[in-house]
Protein backbone atom coordinates (compact mmCIF):
# COMPACT_ATOMS: atom_id res chain seq x y z
CA UNK A 1 0.00 0.00 0.00
CA UNK A 2 1.45 3.17 -1.04
CA UNK A 3 1.84 6.08 1.98
CA UNK A 4 -0.34 9.21 1.59
CA UNK A 5 2.49 11.77 1.68
CA UNK A 6 4.47 9.65 -0.48
CA UNK A 7 1.40 9.84 -3.35
CA UNK A 8 1.00 13.61 -2.47
CA UNK A 9 4.81 14.51 -3.81
CA UNK A 10 4.11 12.90 -7.08
CA UNK A 11 1.93 15.51 -7.81
CA UNK A 12 2.98 19.12 -7.68
CA UNK A 13 0.04 20.80 -8.80
CA UNK A 14 -2.66 22.00 -6.50
CA UNK A 15 -6.08 20.99 -6.74
CA UNK A 16 -7.23 23.37 -4.22
CA UNK A 17 -6.06 26.71 -3.72
CA UNK A 18 -7.84 29.57 -1.54
CA UNK A 19 -6.31 32.84 -0.80
CA UNK A 20 -7.64 35.55 1.41
CA UNK A 21 -11.37 34.14 1.75
CA UNK A 22 -13.36 36.48 3.78
CA UNK A 23 -17.24 35.33 4.44
CA UNK A 24 -19.62 37.71 5.67
CA UNK A 25 -23.31 37.45 6.67
CA UNK A 26 -24.57 41.02 6.93
CA UNK A 27 -22.10 42.52 9.97
CA UNK A 28 -20.93 38.90 10.91
CA UNK A 29 -17.57 38.09 9.48
CA UNK A 30 -17.40 34.21 9.75
CA UNK A 31 -14.47 33.58 7.54
CA UNK A 32 -11.61 36.08 8.30
CA UNK A 33 -8.87 35.65 5.89
CA UNK A 34 -8.41 31.84 4.73
CA UNK A 35 -5.32 30.58 2.71
CA UNK A 36 -4.84 26.89 2.01
CA UNK A 37 -3.38 24.80 -0.74
CA UNK A 38 -3.92 21.23 -1.10
CA UNK A 39 -2.06 18.88 -3.50
CA UNK A 40 -3.94 16.02 -5.37
CA UNK A 41 -4.41 12.82 -3.14
CA UNK A 42 -4.25 14.74 0.45
CA UNK A 43 -7.06 14.09 2.84
CA UNK A 44 -7.27 17.60 5.19
CA UNK A 45 -9.44 16.97 7.97
CA UNK A 46 -10.81 20.70 9.38
CA UNK A 47 -11.13 20.69 13.11
CA UNK A 48 -12.90 23.53 15.12
CA UNK A 49 -15.53 24.84 18.09
CA UNK A 50 -19.43 25.16 16.80
CA UNK A 51 -18.83 28.41 15.24
CA UNK A 52 -14.96 28.70 13.99
CA UNK A 53 -16.32 28.76 10.20
CA UNK A 54 -16.03 25.17 9.32
CA UNK A 55 -19.48 24.66 7.24
CA UNK A 56 -19.41 28.25 6.14
CA UNK A 57 -15.75 27.21 4.58
CA UNK A 58 -17.04 23.70 3.09
CA UNK A 59 -20.07 25.67 1.37
CA UNK A 60 -17.85 27.93 0.09
CA UNK A 61 -15.67 24.94 -1.79
CA UNK A 62 -18.74 23.15 -2.80
CA UNK A 63 -19.98 26.47 -4.50
CA UNK A 64 -23.42 26.31 -2.22
CA UNK A 65 -21.91 30.22 -0.82
CA UNK A 66 -19.64 32.71 -2.50
CA UNK A 67 -16.61 34.29 -0.90
CA UNK A 68 -17.42 37.55 0.43
CA UNK A 69 -13.63 38.46 -0.65
CA UNK A 70 -10.40 36.40 -1.80
CA UNK A 71 -10.21 33.79 -4.53
CA UNK A 72 -10.76 30.14 -4.33
CA UNK A 73 -9.29 27.87 -7.52
CA UNK A 74 -10.67 24.34 -7.42
CA UNK A 75 -9.16 21.69 -10.05
CA UNK A 76 -7.41 24.75 -11.87
CA UNK A 77 -10.88 26.46 -12.39
CA UNK A 78 -11.71 29.90 -10.72
CA UNK A 79 -14.74 29.92 -8.24
CA UNK A 80 -16.10 33.06 -9.68
CA UNK A 81 -16.03 32.43 -13.42
CA UNK A 82 -16.91 28.52 -13.55
CA UNK A 83 -18.59 27.45 -10.81
CA UNK A 84 -20.94 24.87 -12.83
CA UNK A 85 -17.96 23.33 -14.13
CA UNK A 86 -16.46 22.81 -10.76
CA UNK A 87 -19.92 21.29 -9.83
CA UNK A 88 -18.45 18.76 -12.59
CA UNK A 89 -15.45 17.97 -9.87
CA UNK A 90 -16.38 17.83 -6.38
CA UNK A 91 -19.14 15.56 -4.83
CA UNK A 92 -20.34 16.66 -1.38
CA UNK A 93 -21.11 14.65 1.39
CA UNK A 94 -23.14 16.06 4.57
CA UNK A 95 -25.33 14.98 7.20
CA UNK A 96 -28.03 16.12 4.89
CA UNK A 97 -28.13 13.18 2.11
CA UNK A 98 -29.51 14.86 -0.88
CA UNK A 99 -31.22 11.79 -1.70
CA UNK A 100 -35.31 11.55 -2.58
CA UNK A 101 -37.04 10.03 -0.22
CA UNK A 102 -40.10 8.58 -3.03
CA UNK A 103 -37.38 7.55 -5.08
CA UNK A 104 -35.16 3.79 -4.82
CA UNK A 105 -31.68 3.80 -4.39
CA UNK A 106 -31.27 3.33 -8.29
CA UNK A 107 -33.63 5.99 -9.27
CA UNK A 108 -31.76 8.54 -6.84
CA UNK A 109 -28.67 7.43 -8.91
CA UNK A 110 -29.66 7.48 -12.12
CA UNK A 111 -30.76 10.91 -11.49
CA UNK A 112 -27.33 12.58 -10.59
CA UNK A 113 -26.24 10.54 -12.53
CA UNK A 114 -27.73 11.85 -15.96
CA UNK A 115 -27.47 15.10 -14.67
CA UNK A 116 -23.73 15.24 -14.52
CA UNK A 117 -23.82 13.15 -18.09
CA UNK A 118 -22.30 10.22 -16.70
CA UNK A 119 -20.99 7.36 -19.56
CA UNK A 120 -22.04 4.04 -18.47
CA UNK A 121 -24.22 5.24 -16.56
CA UNK A 122 -25.75 1.55 -15.42
CA UNK A 123 -22.73 -0.34 -14.95
CA UNK A 124 -21.46 2.55 -12.44
CA UNK A 125 -24.95 2.27 -10.93
CA UNK A 126 -24.47 -1.25 -9.93
CA UNK A 127 -21.02 -0.71 -9.58
CA UNK A 128 -21.40 1.69 -6.67
CA UNK A 129 -24.51 -0.01 -5.21
CA UNK A 130 -21.80 -2.87 -4.51
CA UNK A 131 -19.36 -0.76 -3.25
CA UNK A 132 -21.67 0.86 -0.77
CA UNK A 133 -23.16 -2.30 0.30
CA UNK A 134 -26.68 -1.71 -1.29
CA UNK A 135 -27.09 -4.42 -3.91
CA UNK A 136 -29.67 -5.73 -2.35
CA UNK A 137 -32.06 -2.86 -2.10
CA UNK A 138 -31.14 -1.10 -5.37
CA UNK A 139 -35.19 -1.31 -5.96
CA UNK A 140 -35.81 0.05 -1.84
CA UNK A 141 -37.08 3.47 -1.35
CA UNK A 142 -34.78 5.72 0.18
CA UNK A 143 -37.45 6.31 2.81
CA UNK A 144 -37.02 2.45 3.80
CA UNK A 145 -33.60 2.63 4.51
CA UNK A 146 -31.62 3.00 7.85
CA UNK A 147 -29.97 6.39 8.45
CA UNK A 148 -26.81 4.30 7.97
CA UNK A 149 -27.56 2.97 4.80
CA UNK A 150 -29.08 6.80 3.60
CA UNK A 151 -25.68 7.92 4.10
CA UNK A 152 -23.78 5.04 2.18
CA UNK A 153 -26.16 6.07 -0.66
CA UNK A 154 -25.14 9.59 -0.11
CA UNK A 155 -21.26 8.49 -0.61
CA UNK A 156 -22.71 6.51 -4.14
CA UNK A 157 -24.81 9.84 -5.12
CA UNK A 158 -21.67 12.37 -4.42
CA UNK A 159 -19.27 9.54 -6.12
CA UNK A 160 -21.44 9.01 -9.12
CA UNK A 161 -19.73 11.30 -11.49
CA UNK A 162 -16.55 10.27 -10.15
CA UNK A 163 -15.30 13.47 -8.75
CA UNK A 164 -11.62 14.40 -8.25
CA UNK A 165 -12.52 16.42 -4.94
CA UNK A 166 -14.68 15.24 -2.44
CA UNK A 167 -16.20 17.54 0.08
CA UNK A 168 -17.12 15.90 3.31
CA UNK A 169 -19.29 17.77 6.07
CA UNK A 170 -19.31 15.94 9.46
CA UNK A 171 -20.49 12.80 7.61
CA UNK A 172 -20.97 10.86 10.95
CA UNK A 173 -23.51 13.12 12.29
CA UNK A 174 -26.59 11.11 13.52
CA UNK A 175 -24.98 7.55 12.78
CA UNK A 176 -24.61 4.95 15.23
CA UNK A 177 -21.44 3.11 15.94
CA UNK A 178 -21.58 0.11 13.48
CA UNK A 179 -22.81 2.86 10.55
CA UNK A 180 -19.76 4.85 11.64
CA UNK A 181 -17.53 2.47 10.91
CA UNK A 182 -19.10 1.57 7.35
CA UNK A 183 -18.37 5.22 6.28
CA UNK A 184 -15.08 5.42 7.35
CA UNK A 185 -13.91 1.67 5.21
CA UNK A 186 -15.99 3.23 2.59
CA UNK A 187 -14.23 6.76 2.54
CA UNK A 188 -10.78 4.92 2.84
CA UNK A 189 -11.60 2.98 -0.37
CA UNK A 190 -13.15 6.16 -2.51
CA UNK A 191 -9.54 7.92 -0.81
CA UNK A 192 -7.23 5.45 -2.11
CA UNK A 193 -8.37 6.27 -5.80
CA UNK A 194 -5.68 9.67 -5.08
CA UNK A 195 -8.84 12.18 -5.13
CA UNK A 196 -8.88 15.29 -2.43
CA UNK A 197 -10.47 15.18 0.72
CA UNK A 198 -11.71 17.73 2.61
CA UNK A 199 -13.16 16.77 5.93
CA UNK A 200 -14.50 18.80 8.73
CA UNK A 201 -15.36 16.72 11.86
CA UNK A 202 -15.61 16.78 15.75
CA UNK A 203 -13.67 13.69 16.41
CA UNK A 204 -10.04 14.13 16.67
CA UNK A 205 -9.66 10.80 16.84
CA UNK A 206 -11.34 10.67 13.40
CA UNK A 207 -9.40 13.17 11.43
CA UNK A 208 -6.09 12.11 12.38
CA UNK A 209 -6.77 8.50 11.40
CA UNK A 210 -8.24 9.57 7.80
CA UNK A 211 -6.31 12.76 7.33
CA UNK A 212 -3.01 13.31 6.30
CA UNK A 213 -2.93 16.48 6.95
CA UNK A 214 -5.19 19.08 9.78
CA UNK A 215 -6.29 22.54 9.94
CA UNK A 216 -7.90 24.19 13.08
CA UNK A 217 -10.29 27.09 12.56
CA UNK A 218 -10.65 29.48 15.83
CA UNK A 219 -12.84 32.54 15.11
CA UNK A 220 -12.80 31.92 11.38
CA UNK A 221 -8.93 32.13 11.00
CA UNK A 222 -6.54 29.20 10.57
CA UNK A 223 -5.32 28.75 13.72
CA UNK A 224 -3.16 25.56 13.19
CA UNK A 225 -2.26 23.92 10.33
CA UNK A 226 0.31 20.88 10.22
CA UNK A 227 0.94 16.75 9.00
CA UNK A 228 -0.31 14.20 10.50
CA UNK A 229 2.29 12.13 9.82
CA UNK A 230 3.82 12.44 13.03
CA UNK A 231 1.00 13.44 15.06
CA UNK A 232 -0.67 11.32 17.82
CA UNK A 233 -3.99 11.75 19.68
CA UNK A 234 -2.73 12.93 23.02
CA UNK A 235 -0.67 15.95 20.82
CA UNK A 236 -3.69 16.69 19.00
CA UNK A 237 -5.63 16.98 22.05
CA UNK A 238 -3.19 19.41 23.14
CA UNK A 239 -2.91 21.16 20.23
CA UNK A 240 -6.57 21.80 19.58
CA UNK A 241 -6.88 22.75 23.29
CA UNK A 242 -4.45 25.25 22.90
CA UNK A 243 -5.80 26.77 19.74
CA UNK A 244 -9.56 26.73 20.67
CA UNK A 245 -9.37 27.19 24.42
CA UNK A 246 -11.14 24.18 24.50
CA UNK A 247 -11.69 22.93 28.31
CA UNK A 248 -10.63 25.75 29.64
Amino acid sequence: MVDKEDRVTRNNDFTIEVHGVTKSFGYHLVLRGIDLQLKRGEFLAIFGRNGAGKTTFLKVLATLLKPSSGSVRLAGLDLNDNSMEIQRKIGVVSHQTFLYDELTAYENLRFYGRMYDVPDLEERIHELLAKVGLTSRIHDRVRTLSRGMQQRLAIARAMVHDPSILLLDEPETGLDQYASAMLRELLVTFDAEERTVVMTTHSLERGLQMGNRTVILSKGRIAYEGSNKDLNLTELQEIYRRYTGAGQ
